[in-house]
């Protein structure tokens, strides 16, 4: 989510306030019209006020549309709906005697709102036609025909209006403002998070040429070291020691291993997803995965349940795979004897749950799942795998959950959209 889209989230939530607070104000119209004209018997022009009512209900029937669309929402907008909010005020002030009007004071809330939801230009804008029909409606405007007007009730009248005016503005600002910073806050928290993980994304690209680079540098010195024990194995002091010539074939094979490793790295640096991918099922894929993790690893126990069905073609790639592998392999290191992975289908996500009899998560390590170098283990580098997983399952749009087991041992569980694995739920 950018900066753009996070701000046409604002406007969207924004929005939807207005629309709630012109509810409330065509409820409150109707209320104040029905006491003023029923119970207090001052003579109203009905049609004409209940008009406007009816345009405002249509406005807001139509601002409800917009917001349950998916097109983005601009600023212009919102300051569009503030807008009619005045025009309608004014011309209900208008049909009951304008300035003197003791509801006037609600063109206060405009200016307030605008200032809070628009930025300086479109609320100075709003600012000046608010003052404008209040000094419109000072010689403008059809008087109110009030009984008693001579008697001292006119006044006690507007005193009692000026009374619900103000507690109907300050209950308003009360709530909306309330509202308006809860969204502001929740606006800078995404911003906050956005700059996280753009700080995290470059710290994978910087591991990326990293690795690629000591990929380059690593592959003379292991031609040269298998070059050396393949001259070791001729020789006949290690062909007589049975012993030796065991230890020979398995620095050999963990030889072979190092540069099948340093040749995956050159090979899948810099791939764009779909480059050198490889179209395959779900549960083939995680049955390659999980097999060539336990002929490379060798673990004590691991136990492999695949109930994902029915299968669903997708595409696979190196980065993918090494989300499994990744999982395992913290599981192995943790120092668990005994592993299980599980993998199930819900609707149309992937779910995989490894789950260990190791120690379990450190509750430091809980609070900073996914950040990079978080870990118990006490050597350098360590603390990237959980944070390679949570990258690349993050940008397939899936989630992460990290956890301690009720017996005992750590649990990691992912859930992937089938979607962004290329396949068609």
């Amino acid at each position: 989510m950018t900066g753009v889209t996070i701000t046409q989230a604002a406007n969207r939530e924004n929005l939807r306030l207005l629309i709630m607070l012109r509810w409330i104000a065509v409820v409150g119209q109707m209320v104040t019209i029905g006491v003023v004209h029923q119970l207090m018997h001052v003579p109203l022009p009905l049609e004409g006020m209940l008009l406007v009512l009816a345009a405002l209900v249509l406005w807001n029937l139509a601002s409800m549309a917009r917001w349950r669309a998916e097109r983005p929402i601009a600023g212009p907008e919102v300051f569009a709906g503030l807008m009619v909010d005045v025009l309608a005020l004014s011309l209900q002030l208008y049909l009951s005697g304008g300035a003197s009007n003791p509801f006037v004071s609600i063109f206060l809330l405009q200016v307030i709102l605008g200032a809070v939801l628009l930025n300086v230009r479109w609320a100075g804008v709003l600012t000046a036609a608010t003052a404008v029909a209040f000094l419109v409606l000072n010689f403008v405007y059809r008087p109110l025909d009030v009984p008693n007007l001579h008697e001292g009730r006119y006044f006690s009248l507007h005193t009692i209006g000026m009374f619900l005016c103000f507690v109907l503005t300050a209950g308003l600002l009360l709530i909306f403002l309330a509202r308006i910073a809860s969204n502001q806050r929740d606006h800078d928290l995404k911003l906050a998070e956005l700059r996280r993980r753009a700080v995290e994304e470059d710290h994978v690209v910087r591991m990326g040429l990293l690795a690629t680079g000591a990929a380059h540098e690593l592959g003379t010195p292991l031609a040269t070291l298998s070059v050396i024990l393949n001259d070791w194995k001729r020789l006949e002091v290690f062909r007589k020691d049975s012993d030796a010539h065991d230890e020979l074939q398995t620095m050999g094979a963990q030889l072979e291993r190092c540069k099948a490793i340093v040749s995956g790295i050159l090979q899948s640096s810099g791939e764009l997803r779909g480059e050198g991918t490889v179209k395959t099922t779900v549960r083939g894929f995680l049955d390659q995965a999980v097999e060539e993790w336990r002929g490379l690893r060798n673990p004590p126990r691991l136990d492999y349940d695949n109930i994902f069905a029915p299968d669903l073609d997708i595409v696979s790639d190196v980065a993918l795979k090494q989300v499994v592998t990744n999982l395992l392999e913290n599981a192995l290191e943790a120092g668990a004897d005994r592993i299980s992975l599980a993998a199930s289908r819900r609707e149309d996500q992937l779910g995989i749950v490894v789950k260990d009899n190791g120690p379990g998560f450190d509750p430091a390590v809980l609070e900073r799942l996914g950040q990079p170098y978080v870990s118990t283990k006490a050597r350098p580098g360590s603390g990237l795998g959980l944070f390679l997983v949570a990258n690349v399952v993050r940008k397939l749009g899936g989630t992460v959950e990290a956890g301690n087991a009720a017996d005992r041992g750590a649990m990691v569980t992912l859930r992937l959209p089938l979607a962004a694995l290329g396949a068609k739920p």
